[in-house]
């Protein structure tokens, strides 16, 4: 049963299935490795699972570009939940391998920057090649084509790897989102604690192009929590942008705000609205709460009407 299965970024071991795992109904489904993260998606496309959770985005290197990119194009996708995790590495190696003999390593590129300086300290002349995912990279200095392998403590097992180093970080406090997707439908109801996020194009390339976009955002007091721009592939100077904002799209503020995206862009993805993974409300300013949008509605239609709201007072 396809809708029972969910794929993520494999092989087995990586920060992804991790993630995963600490969802609830993950103990209920048939988790399924992949190779990349747009076969996972495509596995969901085409209705061979019922999700996909993939890695969007790094406290330290930023947006993972293959999962933006994958949301922004093809058959759409939604975003359902969100999973943040702290990220500490460790560097694997065969049993019996020494420090001072690791000449070769491998590992996800968006772990090199996060493990770049204590590279440089620990094994300056190290050459270093990318691998499809962390723990790929741990299958292969199983095989032996690596010495060692930045990836997950408790992916040694798995690997029949010991963990020569642990915890390597050169950022403290380093956390990776993951997002699960699935095919479009009805988003989850708010929770008072959500996040909504779109992919959208420019109508076209002009001065204050950008700034009118923005500019949707703070009229609707919506705060943004992360905006990136990639290319579309259509020439120089050709972007999209994915946004995230807080609040849900059946917010009247997040709504509104949406509705001004869409009479000013050529093009306007919806991403999904979904539950924070920190749980964190957004602190409103005054006249962005649902009923200051509702009670200015309601002005609208009292004025349409010709009942005016009084007489201004004096000065």
């Amino acid at each position: 049963m396809t809708a029972g299965r969910y794929t993520y970024l494999g092989p087995e071991g990586t920060f992804t299935e991790a993630a995963l795992r600490t969802l609830p109904e993950a103990a209920t489904r048939e988790l399924v490795p992949m190779v990349s993260v747009p076969a996972a998606m495509d596995a969901v496309r085409n209705g061979e699972a019922g999700g996909a959770l993939v890695p969007i985005e790094n406290s330290v290197e930023g947006g993972v570009t293959a999962t933006v990119d994958e949301l922004a194009s093809g058959e759409p996708l939604l975003i359902y939940r969100e999973v943040l995790l702290p990220i500490a590495f460790a560097l694997l190696v065969r049993p019996g391998t020494e420090l001072e003999a690791i000449k070769t390593v491998t590992g996800h590129p968006v772990a090199q920057p996060q493990v770049r300086r204590w590279l440089e300290r620990n094994l300056p002349e190290a050459q270093w090649e990318s691998a499809a995912s962390n723990a790929d990279g741990a299958r292969l200095v199983q095989e032996g084509r690596y010495d060692a392998a930045f990836a997950g403590e408790f992916a040694a097992a798995t690997y029949g790897l010991e963990p020569l180093v642990t915890d390597i970080h050169d950022a403290q406090h380093a956390v990776t989102r993951f997002v699960l997707v699935g095919r479009p439908s009805r988003p989850a109801s708010p929770t008072g604690a959500d996040k909504t996020s779109v992919a959208l194009w420019l109508r076209s390339d002009r001065p204050g192009a950008l700034l009118e976009i923005l500019q949707e955002f703070a009229a609707c007091g919506v705060n943004l929590m992360r905006i990136e721009s990639r290319p579309t592939g259509e020439g120089i100077g050709r972007y999209c942008f994915q946004i995230d904002c807080e609040g849900h799209l059946a917010d009247r503020r997040v709504g509104e705000a949406l509705m001004g995206l869409h009479r000013l862009c050529s093009e306007v993805r919806f991403l999904g609205s979904y539950p924070r993974a920190d749980g964190v409300r957004p602190a409103l300013e005054p006249g962005t709460t649902d009923g200051d949008f509702v009670a200015a509605a309601q002005w609208v239609h009292r004025s349409l009407d010709g009942q005016p709201d009084g007489a201004r007072p004096p000065r």
